[in-house]
């Protein structure tokens, strides 16, 4: 009895270990959740991101801009996913490092950059057609963003 409840107490730590290194994004609770950044709430379901670093630990933030701005004084080299809203499918995360980013003056995100994800370049195009702006793979919104 005493070597079954061991085994059970063993398997119980482990999947708690393994549970807490998921490295995997998490789905933001609008509304309710903070941004790690500015610390206003998340409340706009195309303009949120996200970071999950190595050991699974998820940062939310409540536009791109924000997890830019956060990244300057974090080790990048912990970072695993950098996430992005897909402007065209609210609150669908996909990968930044991927993504097409439209910054046009008629499409207001949270902090004021103006600042959209696409994960199709072709919808971007389209939105652009209407709204006009400035298209940018991540480095070169990473490298705009820095000026």
């Amino acid at each position: 009895m005493a070597i079954k409840i061991l085994k059970y107490g063993l398997f119980l730590v482990l999947a708690l270990i393994f549970a807490g290194c998921n490295v995997a994004p998490q789905a933001i609770d609008y509304g309710h959740e903070s941004c790690y950044f500015c610390k206003m709430t998340i409340v706009d379901k195309v303009h949120a991101a996200e970071l999950v670093t190595q050991k699974g630990k998820v940062y939310k933030f409540d536009a791109t801009e924000c997890m830019i701005h956060f990244m300057k004084d974090f080790n990048v080299a912990e970072i695993e996913l950098y996430l992005s809203n897909n402007f065209t499918e609210p609150e669908v995360l996909i990968d930044a490092t991927e993504a097409t980013f439209l910054i046009s003056k008629q499409i207001p995100s949270p902090m004021g950059a103006f600042l959209s994800a696409f994960k199709y370049r072709s919808d971007a195009e389209k939105i652009q057609q209407e709204n006009g702006g400035r298209l940018y793979n991540w480095n070169e919104l990473l490298l705009h963003l820095s000026e």
